[in-house]
């Protein structure tokens, strides 16, 4: 992949334009192609943007060019050894809080001396920029991809409790908690993915009035339907894609194999393999069950399956889960997905409650059932998400951006 053409002076352009400033690189992974999402929209119309970050991907994740911004690229500014040497090898969360308040950090120095109009800011590396705004007058937009970011750290720590993984020392540390609902608080409006991103949200204390909804685009004209179906034939053909993550709920997707029993499902996985303690659960998991596991394009594994898992225990707008239905797949997920409320239940999917393995394996035993009706199912929810999930979605952004930070006349005068 390559980089785009950067700016590596650290200068923003005119103070009429707005500022993004993101934390992951644009493109890459769920989080990344929410922030290509993003730039997309708000490049539209007579905007000038600066994108402040750690770079983009190419070629872009939503098949066009790369959006006309003034890029600058920003890397943390914590060294690699520290990961490897030092006790932050064991403090993952720790970690994560330095490189994205180093990133935090440069964004706002840059973004002060600009001056821009307005600012849309990803959660995690918005704080010294939304202290900025908050003093300038300057309207903002926070972000925010999950829930709440307590509500994210709860359902960690109860499974690392749950399934004997010892203290939890990932993302988020309390340091990030901290932090982020501080950001909470500067920040004009919040931008969730879905309405169970915002109910997270005002759960935890945010008014309702600060938080927007405008859901997530998939690339349409890359995940698409298989021009041919597997055979419905042999073991039910069922793929999970996401790293090994307690948060994800992967366990009980084994679990519930179990229960069905090995020799009746076939699961593809693609993701990374999480940190130790999920590893090791994994495998112990696994054992004895017909699973593949390994990094990779999820596209190829998404055309050879019958039907996609996403136990999901949090998440604003699974990325994988709208890419699956994209690719014509029905999907077994639970209502902490954000998307779930895309699917039609028994017609294009079906919604269990989460954490419950037996719920999981009565909704695979009904879809080896109904083998034959899944190809007509995932038609469904291909039709459902180009609705849910379509372009008509980046116009929503940047029509609703506009409302915030209303672009001067002076911008349409050539």
């Amino acid at each position: 992949m390559n980089t785009p053409n950067v700016d590596k002076t650290g200068t923003a352009d005119t103070g009429d334009g707005v500022a993004l400033v993101y934390g992951v690189r644009a493109g890459t992974g769920g989080l990344g192609h929410s922030v290509a999402s993003a730039i997309t929209a708000i490049t539209r119309g007579p905007r000038q943007v600066t994108a402040l970050g750690p770079g983009a991907s190419t070629p872009w994740s939503l098949g066009r060019e790369l959006p006309d911004a003034h890029w600058i690229n920003l890397q943390p500014t914590v060294p690699n050894w520290l990961a490897r040497y030092s006790p932050l090898r064991w403090r993952a969360g720790q970690l994560v809080y330095l490189r994205d308040r180093s990133v935090g950090k440069q964004a706002a120095r840059i973004v002060g001396a600009a001056s821009p109009r307005a600012c849309y800011l990803f959660t995690q590396v918005a704080l010294e920029t939304l202290q900025w705004a908050r003093r300038s007058g300057v309207p903002t937009v926070l972000d925010n991809p999950n829930g709440h970011i307590r509500n994210f750290y709860d359902v960690y720590e109860r499974e690392s409790r749950k399934w004997h993984c010892g203290l939890f020392r990932g993302h988020p540390s309390q340091e990030m908690i901290d932090r982020v609902e501080e950001e909470y608080e500067l920040a004009t409006y919040i931008r969730t993915y879905s309405q169970w991103g915002k109910t997270s949200m005002t759960r935890y204390g945010i008014s309702a009035e600060k938080v927007k909804v405008v859901q997530q685009t998939v690339n349409l004209d890359k995940f698409r339907p298989a021009a041919v179906r597997p055979p419905a034939d042999g073991p039910l053909r069922v793929c999970y894609v996401g790293s090994l993550d307690l948060r994800k709920g992967f366990i009980y997707l084994l679990q519930a194999m179990k229960m069905i029993g090995s020799k009746y499902v076939a699961l593809h996985m693609v993701g990374a393999t999480g940190d130790r303690d999920c590893a090791r659960l994994f495998a112990g998991a696994a054992a004895g069950l017909q699973v593949r596991c390994a990094p990779g394009d999820p596209l190829p594994v998404y055309h050879e399956s019958e039907v996609m898992v996403i136990p999901t225990l949090e998440d604003g707008l699974p990325f994988v889960l709208v890419e699956g239905m994209a690719a014509g797949l029905p999907v077994v997920t639970t209502p902490e997905a954000g998307a779930a409320e895309c699917i039609r239940p028994g017609l294009s999917g079906w919604v269990v409650p989460s954490a419950q393995a037996e719920q999981i394996a009565a909704a695979l035993e009904d879809a080896m059932k109904r083998r034959r009706q899944l190809p007509e199912m995932g038609m469904l929810a291909r039709a459902d998400v180009e609705h849910y999930a379509g372009p008509a979605r980046l116009e929503e952004l940047s029509a609703w951006f506009c409302t915030v930070a209303p672009t001067p006349i002076s911008a349409y005068v050539s």
